[in-house]
């Protein structure tokens, strides 16, 4: 069986796969089978018997042709299912037609296919085949042989008995395709809706369970960090202050009280506060997001691209732990070069990140953002696959928190690298009041444009992987 489908059998907007059309075309054989049996066995009446198996086993060869093709669990795309249905009412209009046409009782099985397509197809394609169905029914009132009957005593139909059915099967093919149509709209709509409602609690749920494990972190890790701060000093008092391993012992207790404060942030993220020192403009946010990143080799830009006034926000600890976080994956995969850009109009405010590292790779921008979704590249300077794949999911969760809309992608050729942009409407970003402030604590609402570049850069160690977390 191959891997691959043509065009026409790629999974497409429909939710109508091969399976289910093989098997109603499976039904379709066994009952027309029996029922020309029936009638010519049973009943004893006349009928063209070999045309009648040649249109059913025709029906049968081309199930089993799609069934050894294709992969009957694929999704078929609105082309495909029209052309399979269309031919599925050509078929039966054709055994119809060997056996008296329109006045042929099972023709109201002209209906199921158009019935079909109403209920997992576009209306367009529905229309389509509700043409069709009309067509062949014209056709086959007209031109038909004649109804298998007892000999001598063959009905004869009256010419307007005849139009009284077509206009009866016209009018049930558009009752019940828009009837299906409703129904199976409802029906996804609800479906779709119950699916995104377990999508958001399913994250709120791994949200609040982060939480706890940060706080957990939190206090299972101030105990050994000052016990490393302690043996720090004590090394650092006992070694000469310009001996081999001075600036080694010195760069320790930086790291050490960096740690302190990255956890000191982790417990306030929850906290509200207020005051006149809770005022931080743009560029004292930009600098104060660079600033533990500057010791790490990595050249770091800032670009401010705006006029004045210069926007002013709230000091809140998600926002600075969310930037931090995306400044540091950028300064763990760049190559030599960060670049953080903050930009605002008098709408907007938007932050960028990016570096000159790989990039993200190809086969997972999509799904960026999302927990536990990294390719464990190994980070600059580093021999190790390291990455849980949550540093981004938390980073941009706080943002959007915070009324940020939050995109990633690569930087545009020639450029290379990733690239990570959060943007706020302006009014929530802006300080209002010394008293009050935009709620940011108030969740972003509306869709991420898929359609920009943004957030973090690709980065991704030498297996050129970006991964979606640290």
């Amino acid at each position: 069986m191959p891997t691959t489908l043509p065009d026409d059998f790629m999974p497409g907007a429909t939710r109508l796969r091969l399976r289910t059309l093989v098997r109603l075309r499976w039904i379709a054989v066994a009952g027309q089978s029996i029922a020309v049996l029936a009638v010519y066995a049973l009943f004893g009446f006349h009928l063209p018997l070999g045309f009648c198996f040649s249109l059913i086993a025709l029906s049968a060869w081309l199930n089993i042709y799609l069934r050894i093709r294709y992969p009957a669990s694929r999704e078929l795309s609105a082309r495909a299912a029209t052309i399979l249905l269309g031919y599925d009412i050509i078929q039966l209009a054709a055994l119809l037609a060997l056996t008296g046409g329109l006045s042929n009782p099972f023709s109201i099985l002209l209906l199921v296919p158009v019935v079909v397509s109403a209920s997992a197809l576009p209306p367009l394609n529905t229309i389509v085949l509700g043409g069709i169905a009309l067509a062949v029914a014209s056709l086959i009132a007209a031109v038909h042989l004649p109804l298998p009957w007892i000999p001598g005593d063959e009905p004869e139909l009256p010419l307007l008995y005849l139009a009284g059915i077509w206009v009866a099967l016209a009018l049930a093919i558009g009752f019940m395709g828009i009837y299906a149509f409703r129904v199976a709209k409802e029906a996804r709509q609800m479906s779709d809706a119950l699916t995104a409602a377990e999508l958001v609690l399913a994250r709120e749920h791994r949200i609040s369970a982060l939480d706890g494990l940060a706080a957990a972190a939190a206090h299972e890790l101030g105990t050994p960090l000052a016990t490393i701060a302690l043996v720090a000093r004590e090394l650092e008092r006992d070694m000469p202050a310009e001996g081999p391993h001075s600036d080694d012992v010195r760069l320790l207790r930086s790291q050490v009280e960096r740690c302190r404060g990255i956890l000191e942030r982790i417990g306030s993220l929850g906290e509200e506060t207020g005051g006149h020192f809770d005022r931080l403009p743009l560029s004292s946010l930009i600098e104060e997001i660079a600033a533990p990143h500057r010791e790490f080799g990595i050249s770091i830009e800032i670009v401010m691209d705006g006029q004045r006034p210069e926007p002013v926000g709230r000091r809140d600890p998600g926002i600075l732990y969310g930037l931090g976080n995306l400044a540091e994956n950028a300064v763990d995969f760049a190559g030599s070069t960060a670049v953080i850009r903050a930009g605002w109009t008098d709408r907007t405010v938007t932050i960028e990140i990016a570096d000159d590292g790989p990039g993200f790779p190809p086969d997972v921008l999509s799904k960026i953002g999302e927990p536990y979704i990294s390719t464990r590249g190994r980070r600059r300077g580093s021999t190790e696959e390291s990455g849980l794949g949550l540093g981004l999911f938390i980073a941009k969760t706080l943002l959007e928190r915070s009324g940020a809309q939050v995109t990633f992608g690569n930087r545009a050729p020639p450029a290379q690298g990733a690239l990570a942009r959060a943007t706020w409407e302006r009014a929530r970003f802006e300080v209002a009041s010394l008293s009050e402030g935009p709620g940011f604590a108030d969740r972003a609402s509306g869709d991420i444009n898929e359609g920009t570049v943004t957030a973090s850069d690709n980065r991704a160690a030498p297996a050129a992987q970006h991964t979606a977390a640290k």
